[in-house]
C-alpha cells in the first residue's frame, strides 16, 4: 500500500496518507491564487479515510459557503481545500512533491497571462545568489526537513 507523508512549514501540522492519491491539478481560480498567496494552487485529492493527522489538525477558513481551507495555525501554510465532493492536499506540502505531477488545470478563466513563459525565465540555484545576498551563507532552517 502506498504511504505519503508531509505538513506544513513549522512542522506543527503533519499528515499521513495511506493508499493511493486521487487526481493532481492545479488551480487557477482568484479563491485559489488567493487562499495559497500564489500563482495558482497544486493540489491532489485524497480520500478522506486515508488521510491522518500525527500531529496537530489544521485550523480553517471558510472561504465559500462550500469550501473550506485548511491552514496551519502557527506558520500560515495552506494545506487543505475541502468542498462537498471531497479533501484536497496542497502538493507542496507533501515530502516528495516531484512524485505528485498534475494531470489538469482547472480556473484558466483567471490563469495569469505570463504563467505559461515562466520556464522561459533564467534559473540560478539558491546559493547561486551569495554574491548579491551574502546573508544566505549564514541561513539556519527551522522548517520541518521531509521525512520527520
Amino acid at each position: 500500500m502506498a504511504k505519503y507523508k508531509g505538513g506544513c512549514q513549522c512542522g506543527a501540522v503533519v499528515f499521513e496518507i495511506s493508499g493511493d492519491l486521487g487526481k493532481a491539478s492545479i488551480c487557477h481560480c482568484r479563491m485559489c491564487q488567493k487562499a495559497f498567496g500564489n500563482f495558482y494552487a497544486p493540489l491532489v485529492s485524497v480520500a478522506l479515510e486515508s488521510l491522518n493527522y500525527t500531529k496537530e489538525k489544521p485550523k480553517y477558513f471558510q472561504s465559500s459557503n462550500l469550501v473550506k481551507r485548511g491552514f496551519c495555525g502557527n506558520c500560515g501554510t495552506p494545506l487543505t481545500y475541502e468542498a462537498p465532493d471531497g479533501i484536497a492536499i496542497a502538493i507542496g506540502a507533501f515530502d516528495r512533491p516531484n512524485e505528485i505531477v498534475p494531470t489538469i488545470q482547472f480556473g484558466t478563466e483567471s490563469k495569469i497571462i505570463y504563467v505559461d513563459e515562466l520556464h522561459n525565465l533564467p534559473q540560478r540555484d539558491t546559493m547561486d545568489d551569495v554574491e548579491d545576498a551574502p546573508f544566505l551563507n549564514q541561513i539556519i532552517s527551522y522548517q520541518r526537513a521531509d521525512g520527520d
